[in-house]
């Protein structure tokens, strides 16, 4: 689909059917990438793990790529 999967992309085209590492807008304005993987569900965004649902605005995003141990 991309030439990089290290690559980072607009949030605006998410896939919904897989893990993604996305960054978010931390309250001091610092742009960091959530340490665990997310899924688009619409135009919510839910921990892939537990199902929950997050409040958060992601600024873009990359396929998840951590190893799980």
């Amino acid at each position: 689909m991309h030439s990089s999967s290290a690559e980072w992309l607009p949030v605006a085209i998410a896939p919904s059917d897989r893990e993604l590492e996305v960054c978010v807008l931390d309250y001091d304005g610092m742009v960091h990438a959530l340490m665990f993987p997310c899924h688009r569900d619409g135009a919510e965004w839910v921990d892939h793990a537990s199902s929950r649902h997050l409040d958060i605005q992601p600024t873009h995003w990359r396929r998840w790529m951590h190893s799980a141990n």
